[in-house]
């Protein structure tokens, strides 16, 4: 099992970080994710946002009440977010490892980017985010689906292929709450989405 970040993918978002995130902004807003997180997440509840990009999804959560904190693997996008939304704090933090994350959190949010790391990487990835989660606290987790082989789009960013069941399985103590495979409102891209409870072993 590795431990390591899709370079090319990382390094594509980090010199384009402005055009990224400006197109992000110009999609329809995600309403039918906030709509889950609404439904879903513990009220008002300390959150991490891993891979939180420009900072959009994470002002949302903060304009709704929870204690949001935003984490990214490219400086770049995290000066975007801070420059857009500096209410908020921002840290550097990559998958899967993402060393120097302390906190326990009620709430976690990773919106369609475990899909970018090596496939090989994406169980202790979605562990460690399970990791972060307090006693009964909620993961928030979705993916862009690649069917066949896995794909490099030309900037060099990767879409990795694989089954639902690989992050599924990963979930070990957890109740799984929701699972959908459906065409985003904002992107218009097919993805996965599950929703779990960690119901053993919090602190």
């Amino acid at each position: 099992m590795t431990s390591r970040y899709d370079d090319a993918t990382l390094d594509a978002y980090s010199k384009d970080a402005a055009r990224y995130s400006k197109e992000w902004l110009d999609q329809p807003p995600p309403n039918d994710l906030y709509a889950l997180l609404e439904a879903h997440l513990v009220p008002q509840g300390t959150t991490a946002e891993i891979g939180c990009g420009n900072g959009r999804d994470a002002a949302w959560l903060a304009d709704h009440g929870y204690e949001v904190s935003g984490f990214d693997a490219s400086p770049a996008l995290l000066a975007e977010a801070r420059r857009l939304h500096p209410q908020i704090v921002f840290r550097e933090a990559t998958l899967p490892a993402l060393a120097g994350i302390d906190e326990r959190f009620d709430n976690v949010v990773c919106e369609t980017v475990i899909m970018h790391l090596p496939v090989e990487s994406i169980p202790l990835a979605v562990d460690n985010l399970r990791c972060l989660l307090r006693r009964n606290g909620v993961l928030y987790l979705s993916w862009r689906v690649t069917e066949g082989a896995d794909t490099r789009q030309p900037d060099g960013r990767l879409y990795a292929a694989f089954e639902p069941k690989l992050v599924v399985d990963s979930l070990v103590d957890c109740a799984i709450l929701l699972f959908e495979d459906v065409i985003s409102a904002s992107s218009g891209k097919r993805i996965c989405r599950v929703i779990a409870s960690r119901n053993a072993g919090g602190v």
